[in-house]
């Protein structure tokens, strides 16, 4: 797992202390978690493709033994992430929304992204069932503003003056997005894994982690933390 885009550590005091530079965005809390996650995600009544579960919704809960081992570390995390400063969410996802499939420019969450922030915060995940998100170093990456055939046509859906187009490029977030270069290598973050991850900022010391949620093939919910 580890390489120079990765660095791995052993307890969240490390994970939160790890300080990205270069190339390297992304550090991993390599975990093998207990308990039987996949029946908190079952339990869930959803009202349309994704539902956010609170502290008191998962102690509602009547779980089997491992259910409740699964259920001791969600709200264990919670209370790591929130200590911390962080604001974390957890939700159990069956798909996200796309964007229109005539759109040339998928500017939703299936595509390779970075995360941008006007403040330096890193981006925590983990997903403890279903399918999880990939991360890609950032040299087999390419933005797509800078792709030619792509930039063009951006160029005629703006079709206004070339000092406002950089704007246009940001206010519609084009610029977040990343084309994987051919032979690249996704990185999958697996299961029970806590990560933090690089976003876009102007004091950031590293390049911004490139990632993108995964296209549900299982036919599972995702349960899935992140702040």
């Amino acid at each position: 797992m580890e390489n120079n885009q990765i660095q791995v550590v052993s307890n969240f005091p490390d994970l939160v202390s790890a300080s990205f530079h270069g190339a390297m965005n992304a550090v991993c809390w390599k975990r093998e978690l207990s308990g039987d996650f996949s029946e908190i995600a079952s339990r869930v009544v959803f009202t349309g493709n994704m539902t956010t579960l609170e502290e008191e919704d998962l102690l509602e809960l009547d779980l089997s033994e491992q259910g409740q081992l699964a259920r001791e570390i969600l709200i264990a995390d919670l209370k790591l992430l929130r200590d911390h400063g962080a604001s974390p969410v957890l939700n159990v996802i069956r798909y996200y929304d796309r964007d229109d499939e005539d759109s040339f420019f998928s500017t939703d969450v299936y595509s390779f992204h970075v995360d941008h922030s006007p403040i330096p915060v890193d981006t925590f995940l983990c997903t403890y069932y279903g399918d999880s998100s990939e991360i890609i170093p950032n040299s087999q990456a390419q933005q797509k503003v800078h792709i030619p055939e792509i930039r063009d046509e951006l160029r005629k859906l703006y079709n206004g003056p070339e000092e406002g187009f950089g704007a246009f490029l940001t206010e519609h977030f084009f610029d977040l997005h990343y084309e994987a270069l051919p032979g690249a290598n996704p990185v999958s973050l697996g299961l029970g894994h806590l990560w933090k991850i690089a976003t876009e900022h102007p004091e950031r010391q590293s390049l911004p982690c490139v990632h993108r949620a995964p296209v549900e093939k299982s036919g599972q919910s995702r349960l899935l933390l992140i702040c």
